[in-house]
């Protein structure tokens, strides 16, 4: 028996470490580095539309509650919904500004008010 006979099974008894490459060789290759650049998340606005059941007061409670705001930051959001007709509570990413709207539609249902919360597109 030779010794290309002895080798183990699946391997080329000619590859060693003295084998050269060549840039023919499909072995052989370029490595690329590639940058991977993170886009910012859209954001969206959280809007609260007028009615004329929903009491003030309740309003002013949503936005600190759901909204985190400040009593004073509260009641300028209120007056904006009242006489113009439409508020910004805030801007969210998608997920976050989803569940505070879904949040004061759950709150004024059960408080049997008609309030309308809505988002749009920053």
């Amino acid at each position: 028996m030779t010794k290309k006979d002895q080798s183990p099974p699946g391997r080329n008894p000619d590859q060693g470490q003295d084998r050269k490459f060549s840039p023919d060789d499909p072995q052989t290759g370029v490595v690329e580095k590639t940058e991977v650049h993170t886009k910012r998340p859209s954001m969206y606005k959280v809007l609260l539309l007028n009615d004329d059941y929903t009491p003030m007061e309740f309003v002013v409670h949503l936005l600190r509650e759901v909204f985190h705001r400040t009593e004073e930051e509260a009641v300028r959001i209120m007056l904006s919904v009242h006489q113009d007709g439409i508020g910004i509570c805030g801007v969210y990413s998608f997920e976050i500004a989803e569940t505070k709207v879904a949040q004061v539609v759950s709150a004024a249902r059960h408080s049997e008010h008609p309030l309308q919360c809505t988002m749009e597109k920053a």
